[in-house]
Parts: C-alpha cells; structure tokens; sequence
C-alpha cells in the first residue's frame, strides 16, 4: 500500500497529521506531505485508512 497527498487539494486541516504523524508530515504553511517512500508498513494500514476518510478535501490518496 501506498500513500500520498495531492497538494493541490490540501486544505491545511491537518486531520490526517493528527490521525497518523508516523506517515504524513506538515510544512511550514499547514500543508501536509506523505513521508518517506510513501509506501505504508503493514502495521500502519489502518491507520492510512483513517486518515484518508477523515481528510474533508479527500486529498489523502491510497493505492494498493
């Protein structure tokens, strides 16, 4: 699984940051960015699930 954010869509709202700060991380102005190689550890899944429903401009993006 992998995970990521489209910048065009972020809004700041920073749930997915609250919800799993092991897989996105927030700019200077707000705005979050998956980390690392943006693939998604077994063990996080869920967690990447979470946030992706929870981000109101659904710009938290997962592919399997």
């Amino acid at each position: 699984m992998k995970i990521s954010v489209i910048a065009e869509k972020c809004q700041g709202h920073n749930r997915c940051y609250a919800l799993a700060p092991e897989l996105f991380d927030v700019d200077d102005y707000g705005y979050a960015t998956a980390t690392g190689d943006e693939i998604v550890p077994p063990e996080l899944e869920a967690k990447a699930r979470l946030a992706a429903a929870n981000c109101p401009e659904q710009a938290v993006v997962i592919t399997d």
